[in-house]
């Protein structure tokens, strides 16, 4: 009765549901650094998770006060850093006083709530450190597929706030107008195709919301920002809450806690999936979205 109950509530039965567990995650204590790998990277290796669409790269990463990653150069990949606690401070080669955020001509402190992207393009270098005296920071680090490096290196950084992803999911990232065949005029004005989002190099959306026990919300496959019917999501949701926080997805049996991840294939743009909150805290839940 209980499985014809479930099959019941399930309103995307073309889609394929395929858990990511934490403790099937690659994970490393440097010390200072303290990660969580969702996919290959570093010394990290395991060919079930190599990649997911325009996503290379998502680390959950832990740094030490007085610590982080030293100046280090991109050049075409995306990057973007996604803080849930503590604060990172971001230099990098292009800032330019004035241009910055109203923080200073070297660096640009950043916050829970905020999200920075950068597009490596023709080639940046940068740094992400821990300069706060006592706190850990807790974020995101996420690289995406290479784009032409014709594109300039370009930076954004912009707040999302608690209060707006409490009601539904927000969107962080959107593809840039213009896509693959943007003019440089576009790229001038990176414009994304979802107001208020940040503009990507890839027909990828990124939101994130936080979610109220018993509580559900609803991610528009697509976002409303592709004309690729095929999509597939991968779900994530941040440690934050001691291990009070779980979903499930799409009204099925399965739950999923802190940590894990959910990849999410077989859709279409325009599908509706169901993202419930059963835990016993507020559930911050993460969702990239892909051709």
């Amino acid at each position: 009765m209980n499985a014809a109950k479930n099959a019941m509530s399930k309103t995307l039965s073309h889609a394929k549901l395929t858990p990511h567990r934490s403790a099937t995650r690659g994970h490393s204590d440097h010390g200072w650094l303290n990660t969580y790998h969702s996919f290959s990277f570093a010394d990290w290796y395991d060919a079930r998770f190599t990649h997911f669409g325009s996503l290379r790269v998502l680390n959950e990463d832990r740094v030490k006060p007085g610590t982080g990653f030293p100046t280090h150069p991109h050049a075409n990949f995306e990057i973007f850093s996604y803080i849930l606690s503590g604060e990172l401070t971001h230099r990098d080669s292009m800032l330019q006083k004035g241009s910055e955020g109203g923080q200073s001509d070297k660096f640009y402190k950043m916050n829970r709530g905020d999200v920075q992207f950068t597009t490596g393009g023709t080639g940046i270098a940068h740094s992400e450190f821990n300069e706060h005296r006592k706190d850990t920071v807790h974020f995101f680090a996420d690289l995406g597929d290479p784009v032409e490096a014709r594109s300039p290196p370009r930076y954004h950084t912009h707040n999302f706030p608690d209060e707006d992803k409490k009601k539904a999911f927000v969107t962080i990232l959107s593809p840039l107008k213009g896509g693959p065949e943007a003019t440089a005029e576009e790229e001038k004005q990176a414009e994304p195709r979802i107001p208020n989002s940040i503009p990507i190099h890839a027909d990828f959306v990124m939101g994130a919301g936080i979610i109220a026990p018993q509580n559900k919300f609803e991610w528009i496959v697509g976002g409303k920002a592709t004309d690729n019917p095929k999509r597939k999501v991968f779900i994530h949701i941040p440690m934050t809450k001691g291990g009070k926080a779980k979903v499930r997805l799409d009204g099925r049996e399965e739950v999923y806690s802190e940590g894990d991840g959910a990849f999410v294939d077989n859709l279409r743009a325009g599908d509706k999936l169901s993202v419930e909150s059963v835990g016993d805290a507020d559930a911050e839940v993460v969702v990239l979205d892909t051709e």
